[in-house]
């Protein structure tokens, strides 16, 4: 699945999920269904920066999952 250039570096939740749903459904290289493969997609990335990731950031990035399953139709979780 090819990634906009800096989506994770976006300030706005809405954004983020708004780009990697458009690439998920764009995508041709994906293995599961788009909304799988874009909510792994910002998981692997939250998971992959660990402890370095800075509060505000990783809470801009969990609010984009909310926004990505409110996108693709699915419960929000809390």
């Amino acid at each position: 699945m090819d990634l906009e250039d800096r989506v994770f570096a976006k300030d706005d939740p809405r954004d983020i999920a708004r780009s990697l749903k458009r690439s998920a459904e764009k995508s041709q290289r994906r293995k599961s269904e788009p909304y799988r493969s874009a909510m792994s997609m910002l998981t692997f990335y939250i998971n992959r920066a660990g402890s370095t990731l800075p509060k505000e950031r990783r809470e801009k990035l969990e609010a984009a999952k909310n926004e990505l399953r409110a996108l693709f139709g699915k419960p929000l979780q809390k």
